[in-house]
């Protein structure tokens, strides 16, 4: 279906009115009066784009500035901006390859991490017996923060059962989890502190909760130089300045929209009815029904949700997603339906 309007909590289809409860806009920015104000006015400053190099000789304080806000909300020693999540999981790899004698994947892992040279973490729910033999060596473990069909944070205290001959670089995936878990938003990176970890590195889009095109990494600073010195990141213009300012210039917005989204999440977890087939934590803004026909049902009531399929995956993908922007009577009628399903 097509629209002709940014999908916030209404869209109009055929001339009727849906609720939407799709998208990945989670913290409802990119309608944002305020938060379109910040940005018009980083664009009247630091124009539509920037298509030089971010090692040319000219450097722009837009950079400096947006950088230095997400290192500390993120509380990493150091932060860089690049064009999209894709790009910064990309670079992070190529970046790792030559330092590393084995990478590791978690199951389910998204394609910007993903590298066709990695072997499953876990073999048959058991660790991967290849992480506890007696061979000291470099490893890179990839996964994402919060995995498709999960609503919580990975655990990572499984990597405390690998030996310490082993040095381990772990990289985590957030664009599902920064400016929403965490503290204000912040992410899971921080609350990362298994001794055995040697290196974390954290990639995320900033296009979902943080509503901006772009990517970020994040890391101690010793990375983040060997990301600048990367022959794709010097090769490549950076992420449109105007955005990246105006991620430190809307620092109070995030915080209020991060608190209007866990206001109505503690919502829905007091009205909706605990069943195994609907999936949901209080902290995470989305629902997986496992319910047939559920597309269906909600469409029929005016209501419309994610449903897609991703090129590795047999079934269709159905994921409510719920936003800062949603209002109470948006949240009890979906909420009503999901309590009259089985």
């Amino acid at each position: 279906m097509k629209v002709t309007k940014f999908p916030d909590r209404v869209l109009k289809i055929d001339g009727g009115n849906y609720l939407y409860f799709g998208g990945t806009a989670y913290l409802g920015l990119p309608p944002n009066k305020k938060f379109q104000k910040i940005l018009f006015k980083n664009i009247t400053r630091w124009g539509t784009a920037y298509g030089s190099s971010r090692n040319a000789n000219i450097k722009l304080t837009a950079y400096e500035k947006g950088e230095t806000f997400l290192a500390k909300f993120i509380q990493a020693e150091a932060a860089l901006t690049v064009s999209s999540g894709m790009l910064a999981g990309k670079l992070v790899l190529e970046t790792l390859k030559s330092e590393t004698a084995v990478f590791y994947h978690f199951p389910d892992n998204h394609v910007a991490i993903s590298n066709g040279d990695s072997i499953p973490f876990f073999i048959n729910e058991e660790l991967n017996p290849r992480l506890l033999n007696n061979k000291p060596e470099k490893i890179t473990i990839l996964t994402d923060a919060v995995a498709t069909n999960t609503v919580t944070a990975v655990s990572l205290s499984v990597l405390e059962q690998i030996p310490n001959h082993k040095e381990i670089t772990l990289v985590i995936d957030e664009s599902h989890s920064l400016g929403i878990l965490g503290t204000d938003g912040n992410g899971v990176f921080s609350t990362i502190n298994q001794p055995n970890i040697k290196r974390k590195i954290m990639v995320s889009s900033l296009g979902k909760a943080m509503g901006l095109s772009g990517g970020v990494i994040a890391g101690d600073i010793d990375f983040i130089n060997k990301i600048k010195a990367n022959d794709t990141f010097v090769s490549s213009a950076g992420m449109n300045p105007a955005f990246v300012k105006t991620l430190a210039d809307a620092e109070k917005i995030y915080w209020k929209q991060n608190k209007k989204l866990r206001k109505n999440l503690a919502y829905i977890h007091s009205k909706l009815i605990p069943n195994t087939n609907i999936l949901f934590d209080k902290n995470y803004p989305v629902i997986y029904p496992r319910i047939e026909n559920i597309n269906t049902i909600l469409a029929s009531n005016k209501i419309i949700i994610t449903n897609f399929k991703y090129t590795s995956e047999t079934d269709y993908l159905n994921r409510i997603i719920i936003t800062a922007n949603h209002k109470k009577k948006d949240l009890d009628k979906i909420i009503e339906i999901l309590n009259r399903c089985d």
